[in-house]
């Protein structure tokens, strides 16, 4: 796309045939008159502040002839009583900052642009993010405007090493994307790659926000389900990365930040962790990790336990299922598993005021009726009543549906093949973590594999700070 030229109608008139203005209404174009001289001011309704917008009317109507400079540099700097303004020359950059929301101004004489920046986007109260709650610490989380989100960070680390960067992807939404990194300590390898993945980004659009993003940094195998990427909506989780070293990913629109490189052992980490004493950090980080094994492992254990009941110790014969069993147990776990997705996404789309009466429903009623009439056996309805809150533990979503499609896999290897499926599962769950890889490189079980002590006793246990 061309630059401008110095006629102040020829480059009215190709702005207004680019934006169609005629036809869409929220495309503004005010005619002014500064210091008898023909201006055109361009806004998009509903995206400026409008008392800023007029206080700089007011103003460019009492400037007199002798006050207008014949350079926009100038002008900026002696007559344009704002502080976010800019000269542009490109007509391609005019319509990027125009249609981000910011008013652009061609006045008669003058052969470039000045681009002020009052804009403002309509966005929800800086509050605790439903996902990510703490029983202490603050209360505040990101939000889709994407400006606010770095005021978060830059609140917390008041620090000059601390930058963040602007790139843009999408040939369509050109979706503003920020990379915050302390300079000092981020992996500047690592930094590298990321920018120039980003600069090779070729799609029309980031439908999905951070999500698509994600999956155009590090394309994976669909089969392995364990994500690669750790999201948050806490600044203070986000800041905390950043000091680490690590690189922080915000996306316009999105009120989540992408935190990179991240392993398994991070992913898992939780706020609550750090804002408790370390004794109870550390309580808290191992019996999520112990209740995560557990609910991968637990029903297809006990599977394997009822298909060999001469296994069981005489002191555990209690777990042995009493009544008669009508549908074979591996249909009842598969059935449950596929019930339990079904209540949670009936959950999401339930109105908040009938939200809790129909959960107890679900839960107690559905759950005995279940029971009586033969189509599950208590014990079985026990053991996945643990799995499904177990899932809770973990606030990250994406590690709960891996763990759960790697239970699914074991129960359905158990079924078929007894022990050796089992084996066989366990090993294919280890074989998928150990090969799934960071955007960095490093392995998803590091510091575990490779061994590396000092760091693996900071993620296993919480360190005084």
């Amino acid at each position: 796309m061309k630059g401008l030229s110095n006629n102040y109608e020829e480059n009215i008139s190709v702005l207004r045939q680019l934006l169609d203005s005629g036809r869409n209404f929220d495309i503004l174009e005010k005619h002014l008159l500064i210091a008898e001289h023909s201006a055109s001011l361009f806004f998009i309704d509903g995206l400026v502040k409008d008392d800023i917008l007029e206080k700089l009317l007011e103003y460019f109507y009492s400037l007199k002839p002798e006050d207008l400079p014949d350079s926009p540099e100038q002008f900026q700097m002696q007559n344009l009583p704002y502080i976010e303004a800019e000269t542009l020359t490109q007509m391609e950059d005019i319509l990027k900052n125009l249609l981000s929301g910011v008013p652009c101004l061609f006045i008669k004489g003058m052969p470039d642009c000045l681009a002020i920046d009052c804009r403002t986007y309509p966005a929800r109260s800086v509050e605790e993010p439903f996902k990510d709650r703490t029983l202490r610490g603050s209360r505040d989380g990101f939000v889709e405007t994407v400006v606010f989100n770095t005021a978060l960070i830059r609140r917390r680390i008041r620090s000059p090493k601390l930058c963040m960067e602007m790139l843009t992807a999408g040939q369509s939404t050109l979706t503003d994307i920020v990379l915050c990194y302390m300079e000092d300590r981020v992996d500047q390898i690592c930094l590298k790659r990321l920018k120039k993945r980003i600069d090779e980004i070729s799609v029309d659009s980031l439908t999905m926000n951070q999500e698509s993003l994600a999956e155009l940094l590090l394309p994976g195998r669909w089969f392995n389900p364990f994500p690669r990427f750790h999201l948050t909506e806490r600044p203070d989780t986000a800041a905390a990365s950043v000091l680490e070293g690590n690189i922080v990913i915000l996306v316009d629109n999105s009120p989540s930040a992408i935190l990179l490189p991240t392993t398994l052992f991070a992913i898992t980490e939780e706020a609550n962790d750090y804002y408790f004493p370390p004794i109870t950090g550390t309580y808290l980080r191992l019996s999520r990790f112990l209740i995560m094994v557990i609910s991968l492992v637990l029903t297809p254990f006990f599977l394997l336990l009822m298909q060999n009941p001469g296994w069981i110790p005489e002191s555990f014969q209690f777990i042995r299922i009493q009544d008669t069993v009508n549908i074979p147990l591996i249909w009842q776990f598969l059935l449950l598993e596929l019930a339990v997705d079904g209540l949670r996404l009936a959950a999401i789309h339930t109105p908040d005021m009938l939200s809790t009466p129909l959960s107890v429903i679900a839960g107690l009623v559905i759950g005995e009726f279940a029971v009586n009439s033969g189509w599950f056996n208590s014990e079985v309805m026990l053991y996945m009543a643990f799995v499904t809150i177990a899932n809770y533990s973990q606030s990250n979503a994406e590690l709960n549906y891996a763990v759960k499609f790697m239970r699914i896999l074991l129960l359905l290897l158990t079924c078929w093949f007894g022990s050796t499926g089992f084996i066989a599962g366990l090993a294919i769950t280890f074989v998928s973590l150990l090969g799934c890889r960071t955007f960095s490189g490093k392995g998803y079980l590091y510091p575990l594999i490779p061994f590396h002590w000092k760091t693996l006793r900071r993620q296993l246990f919480r360190m005084k700070l």
